[in-house]
């Protein structure tokens, strides 16, 4: 997705941007740091909404869930 594209996007659609931009955190950020310090679970909250949990399964696989609220 090219950056005109993403612009366009957060302009006509600010909240599904956001849910974009959280999973995204949670995949990318989140997972390195849970990744790092081996843990087994860990859950995180934006105070806006989203929430993310973390726990590593039997096969050392990290198991994500996430949410997402939208008020309109």
């Amino acid at each position: 997705m090219t950056e005109e594209m993403k612009s366009f996007e957060q302009a006509t659609n600010p909240e599904a941007a956001k849910r974009k931009s959280w999973a995204g955190f949670v995949e990318g950020d989140v997972v390195a740091f849970f990744d790092a310090h081996d843990l087994e679970k860990m859950q995180i909250e934006d105070g806006m909404g989203n929430k993310a949990k973390l726990s590593r399964t039997k096969t050392n696989g990290i198991k994500i869930e996430y949410t997402s609220s939208v008020v309109l």
